[in-house]
């Protein structure tokens, strides 16, 4: 099995070891390489819709794992059960769905030790989130596949820590280790800002004026960010 390089990213900040839960796994790829990669010791691929959870169990199949991944018809982690899985891998989905499949979840006592989320949006309003729910990230890495940047991250239980507002957009522990895909797309999101802020610069209206404040305000935060790149 093969991975494309963001699902790759993903199954890499999988602890080696533990049992595996992946949520929305669509055809199973991540469950099927870290099983026959011996990096998770037992898997389970949920998906809230029938048709990739058919797919996922024929690859699955197909590749000999029948006794090590099991399938399970699931909307987000609700039919987990409690000692299943340690690490939970959720991916590939919109930043207000992984925070609805972890709300869905909290308080549960579920022997999960970490999470792997790798939102497609909103990726501010789920570090949010996590900083006000009691959950740490512990690593992060962003990769641009297919000309699409991912940023992805590891989460564990514990206390946060502290965030400016460029680290709660752009990743404090990415911004640390000075990573270059996120310094590639800073670079473009500072040129698409800006470009739009001066096509606006002679235009009047209320929303107008609010549009052009918010621009200014995301330029002066991309600017913050690509400081440590300077250093």
């Amino acid at each position: 099995m093969e991975l494309s390089k963001r699902l790759q990213a993903v199954a890499d900040l999988v602890t080696p070891g533990l049992k595996v839960a992946d949520i929305g796994t669509d055809h199973g790829y991540i469950p099927i390489w870290l099983m026959e990669h011996k990096k998770a010791s037992f898997a389970v691929a949920m998906d809230i819709n029938k048709g990739p959870l058919e797919k996922a169990r024929e690859n699955i199949r197909l590749h000999g794992l029948t006794s090590y991944i099991e399938t399970r018809l699931s909307d987000g982690m609700k039919n987990l059960k409690a000692g299943e899985a340690e690490s939970v891998v959720i991916a590939g989905m919109g930043g207000g769905l992984v925070i609805k499949i972890l709300e869905d979840v909290k308080g549960k006592s579920l022997g999960i030790r970490e999470w792997i989320l790798q939102p497609q949006s909103e990726i501010q309003k789920v570090r949010t989130y996590l900083r006000e729910s009691g959950y740490c990230i512990v690593a992060e890495d962003m990769v641009l596949d297919e000309g699409k940047f991912y940023p992805m991250m590891k989460v564990i239980k514990g206390e946060p820590e502290l965030y400016s507002e460029a680290e709660l957009c752009y990743g404090k522990i990415l911004l640390k280790n000075r990573n270059k895909v996120l310094e590639e797309f800073l670079k473009k999101e500072l040129d698409i800002k800006t470009e739009i802020r001066n096509r606006l610069q002679n235009s009047d209206g209320e929303n107008i004026s609010r549009r052009k404040a918010e621009l200014t305000k995301e330029i002066e935060v991309i600017r913050e960010a690509l400081k440590v790149y300077a250093l």
